[in-house]
């Protein structure tokens, strides 16, 4: 049976729904949430029918998907899941899913050798290692970096589709140096991920500094209805971001000569693991090995030179190095003993 998109995301809003115990589920609360769903991602005004949603609820039930849910309804009126734990998202593959999958993963790897498929090794890996488990039930062999606990990316799917359509948004936002979380207008550009946290580029209506939200800071977005949306003209975001380690970055913030020099023991572990793809090898001897790249001086620039502590010096330029000798100054006075 086929499954197109707006099937998916109908099965997997009832879903959520049915996992949802806080409240009682009826079929009209049902069709209104799908509506909802389908109108926030896809723009589907006419909502969705009541035939509709009943034929998903018996797919759902049945085992053409390989779902068999276990939705009951009680006093013939409230939808449920009568297995406390169940989610179509811990539903087994069928063994013909699994074989079309495995055909995928093998064509995939025979094109993962092209030069711009290169960022595509790590999903392939991620799929190779899935099937493994779903057909090797031993212990796993390979492990991502991830954080569990990191939250907003339920709020990552919705805001790449808003971005696509143009959509300015009302977003709900509580920094970490803020007491309370405040309200405004914003106009969104990019997601860009850095270091497994995810962040909304974007333009408040106030002026024209790009701004980047953190998605595990935001409370709830919607689309900022009686609001006329503001592009970002002059700006091709893949060169912007060029010079960059992380997301902060001022429209006028301009690249700068960055010299550092690390120990000969360490040096062959920025050499393998650039800190930039500028990065550059510019003398090698006994006592080390001097580098350069060329990027903007942020925050996140600072915090990977930190990491290194005394295994790495800034040569220049001159206020980096000032900066990062008082920070270091200033770390050391937490271990002088009075």
């Amino acid at each position: 049976m086929s499954l197109n998109k707006l099937a998916l995301i109908r099965y997997k809003t009832i879903d959520a729904c049915l996992r949802n115990k806080m409240r009682k589920w009826t079929l009209e609360d049902l069709i209104e949430k799908v509506s909802d769903v389908l109108y926030e991602r896809e723009g589907i005004e006419n909502g969705v029918s009541k035939r509709t949603i009943q034929g998903d609820i018996q797919v759902m039930r049945s085992d053409k998907l390989g779902y068999n849910a276990p939705i009951e309804v009680a006093q013939r009126k409230y939808y449920y899941y009568s297995e406390e734990d169940y989610s179509i998202t811990n539903a087994p593959m069928s063994d013909s899913d699994i074989q079309s999958l495995k055909q995928v993963v093998d064509l995939l790897k025979q094109f993962n050798g092209f030069q711009y498929l290169d960022d595509m090794s790590e999903m392939i890996a991620r799929l190779e290692n899935n099937l493994y488990a779903t057909t090797h039930p031993t212990h796993n062999c390979i492990q991502f970096e991830g954080n569990d606990l990191l939250t907003g990316l339920h709020f990552l799917s919705p805001l790449y589709q808003y971005i696509r359509q143009n959509k300015p948004l009302k977003i709900t936002y509580k920094s970490f140096k803020a007491k309370e979380a405040h309200e405004a207008i914003y106009h969104p550009y990019l997601l860009k991920e850095f270091r497994n946290r995810w962040f909304l580029i974007c333009n408040s209506k106030k002026g024209d500094q790009l701004l980047n939200l953190a998605l595990d800071r935001m409370i709830t977005i919607e689309v900022a209805q009686s609001v006329q949306f503001l592009p970002y003209t002059g700006v091709d975001f893949d060169r912007y971001y060029s010079d960059l380690i992380g997301v902060t970055k001022n429209r006028t913030d301009r690249a700068h000569k960055v010299i550092l020099k690390v120990n000969s023991k360490n040096a062959p572990y920025l050499i393998t693991k650039p800190l930039h793809p500028s990065q550059q090898v510019l003398h090698e001897d006994a006592s080390g090995t001097t580098l350069r790249i060329d990027v903007v001086l942020n925050f996140e620039l600072e915090k990977d030179i930190l990491a290194f502590g005394d295994l790495i010096e800034v040569i220049s330029p001159r206020n980096l190095r000032n900066s990062i000798r008082k920070r270091l100054h200033a770390a050391s006075q937490l271990y002088e003993t009075s």
